[in-house]
């Protein structure tokens, strides 16, 4: 499978360090990237931190610092996660910087002059979504998403003239050139458009934004609303301003571009961002894959509720592979997920270290007291029944679900095989050609779990990588 592809999560405000929540994003993003490169694909992985939001003049307004300083410091902390995640990102965009405002104001520029204008608007919006809500999905008054009560906001800013795009959006979302997975959430969103599309704001005025975000190009007294600028990161931290190589490689010729992102924003990237490319003339995403919600104790993620947890804490605690493998193969990727440390331990010790930590000790062992050396490995193993099927729809669970299989049966064949008596009893070709068989397969398995558990399949890679198999240390030992 040669060619391109390109993957990217939503980018987080920055108002608060990044929880447990984001982490599920994240490594979702970076495992689709893993893959693709397995496959032999040019991927690039695009992450990053949104700082041109009002929630974030707020947020340090209450601490009593500047919106840099807050912005500085917080984007820090999600550039943490990359180590601390052992995420393979190509880059990490600020839409504080430099690039990205060139290239959001270039795109707004390429927009059809009949697509964007001006008028007074009075709205109820909600800070912590960034968005103005209808009486009929805010009868109350209420945000549906934070539960807080809406803001009354009037003044002049720009709307983009989104119901010249109900049509062709239904077209790119029904024909399959923007795949919407799951089906759920594709449903949504098409019953979305053929509900009736309505124009949507996207400006500002520079005073109610505190000074900060991107100048509208032509008009200094406001700036760009935060969704039509943080969408545009996209193409911006391929340089898009200036068409590098990098945008034409990984965005214009690119037939693989693929968007990971939360249920919460799903009209954001599958209504309002293609319906702004095709405004300006650029291709559209090919993939939006929706995540469900991350639950802590069956409990909303909340500051309020004391219940943030700290994906870097966990990861020191448990181990990076076996925080990702929780979020990969515990966690549904369609629908809600929930997190217990309880729970992370009973996975932890049936999936990793009685499983798959056991078969690559268990042979290690015997290969080390036979003297056994495999042949280097030749090429990329075969993958376990069903695996790729799972990978092409983002079924991570069932993914990872095929390779314990393989590792099932492999330690299944140790119980009927009995190797340890065939080296008692001197039978070196039985017991080289089982060890053979062995190899083979946690070869397979450490080859095709690399998008979920990278050290740990590197590891194993190392050990069985050719020449005599010595002991390395436990992969995961078990959690008293």
């Amino acid at each position: 499978m040669a060619g391109t592809a390109y993957v990217s999560t939503a980018i987080p405000y920055v108002n608060a360090k990044p929880h447990l929540g984001f982490a599920l994003e994240i490594v979702q993003a970076d495992a689709i990237a893993r893959y693709q490169r397995l496959r032999g694909r040019d991927t690039f992985f695009m992450t990053g931190s949104d700082e041109n939001s009002l929630k974030n003049v707020r947020a340090a307004e209450a601490e009593g610092i500047t919106t840099r300083e807050l912005c500085d410091r917080n984007s820090q902390a999600f550039q943490a996660l990359l180590p601390g995640l052992n995420i393979d990102a190509s880059y990490f965009i600020r839409t504080s910087e430099e690039m990205h405002f060139k290239g959001a104001q270039k795109l707004w520029a390429m927009s059809r002059p009949e697509d964007i204008y001006k008028k007074h608007y009075t709205g109820q919006y909600c800070v912590g979504c960034e968005e103005f809500y209808t009486e009929k999905e805010a009868p109350n008054g209420i945000c549906p998403e934070h539960e807080r009560p809406l803001e009354t906001v009037e003044e002049e800013n720009y709307f983009f003239r989104l119901t010249n795009y109900q049509d062709r959006l239904l077209d790119l979302i029904e024909s399959g050139k923007m795949r919407i997975l799951p089906a759920a959430r594709y449903n949504e969103t098409v019953a979305f458009i053929r509900s009736g599309l309505q124009d949507f704001s996207i400006s500002r005025s520079k005073q109610r934004a505190g000074g900060w975000g991107i100048p509208v190009p032509g008009d200094p007294e406001q700036v760009m609303y935060v969704w039509y600028d943080a969408l545009a990161n996209y193409i911006t931290g391929l340089d898009f301003e200036n068409e590098a190589p990098a945008y034409q490689k990984y965005w214009a010729d690119c037939p693989d571009k693929t968007h990971v992102i939360g249920k919460g924003i799903n009209r954001f990237h599958t209504v309002y961002w293609p319906a702004m490319l095709m405004s300006s003339g650029l291709p559209t995403p090919d993939m939006v894959f929706i995540h469900g919600y991350l639950t802590i104790e069956g409990m909303k993620i909340s500051k309020s509720l004391g219940n943030v947890i700290d994906p870097l804490v966990q990861a020191d605690k448990y181990g990076i592979d076996a925080v990702r493998y929780y979020l990969l193969r515990a966690v549904s990727p369609y629908a809600d997920g929930d997190y217990s440390e309880d729970r992370m331990r009973d996975v932890y010790n049936a999936d990793l270290a009685n499983n798959l930590g056991n078969l690559s000790r268990r042979v290690e062992t015997l290969s080390e007291k036979a003297g056994y050396a495999p042949a280097p490995l030749d090429g990329a193993p075969e993958a376990p029944e069903g695996f790729h099927e799972a990978m092409a729809d983002y079924r991570f669970n069932d993914a990872v679900g095929a390779i314990l299989g393989l590792s099932d049966a492999l330690n299944q064949r140790i119980e009927e095989v009995k190797p340890w008596e065939l080296q008692k009893a001197g039978n070196t070709a039985d017991l080289e050609a089982f060890l053979g068989e062995m190899v083979e397969g946690i070869r397979r398995i450490a080859y095709w779990v690399t998008p979920f558990i990278p050290g740990a399949a590197s590891q194993m890679r190392e050990t069985f990588a050719g020449g005599p198999v010595k002991r390395s240390k436990p992969l995961f030992p078990r959690i008293q």
